[in-house]
């Protein structure tokens, strides 16, 4: 099986890590991709964050076998899934807070296999672009302001 693509177009959201150490699926909705800008994100994904996302309660880890978390000490709220082995960024989630965000988890858009059928809704914290990306005007931006 391919494993850039789904086996039929009506199958479940599903993705995986560059090595396939950490693999998922996703049993109901999912969210359309938003582009976070914020310094954190760009450091961690190298770029900026493409996150779709869902309920956790929705999320059916396949294979978890090389999965960490990384938490900030300057923000131990949140949590930065990856991949031990390969160190692909994974997910991203909120641990304590209003049930709107400890409910949900971010997916990293890029591990999801193909056709996703999503498209970007957004772009946040646009004011911590980098320098060097263009920001695309077609995408409904919010800065920090």
């Amino acid at each position: 099986m391919n494993r850039n693509t789904h086996s039929k177009p009506d199958s479940l959201p599903s993705g995986h890590c560059l090595c396939g150490g950490v693999s998922y699926e996703v049993h109901g909705p999912i969210r359309q991709v938003w582009n976070c800008h914020c310094w954190r994100c760009r450091r961690w994904t190298g770029h900026y964050m493409a996150g779709t996302g869902c309920k956790r309660s929705d999320l059916r880890l396949a294979s978890d076998a090389t999965l960490a978390w990384h938490h900030p000490a300057d923000d131990p709220n949140v949590a930065y899934g990856f991949c031990r082995e390969c160190g692909g960024s994974v997910f991203w989630k909120v641990i304590d807070g209003p049930p709107d965000q400890t409910d949900h988890i971010a997916i990293c858009a890029g591990t999801l296999d193909l056709p996703t059928g999503l498209h970007t809704e957004r772009a946040l914290f646009v004011d911590d672009a980098a320098d060097y990306h263009t920001l695309d005007p077609a995408v409904t931006a919010w800065s920090r302001e």
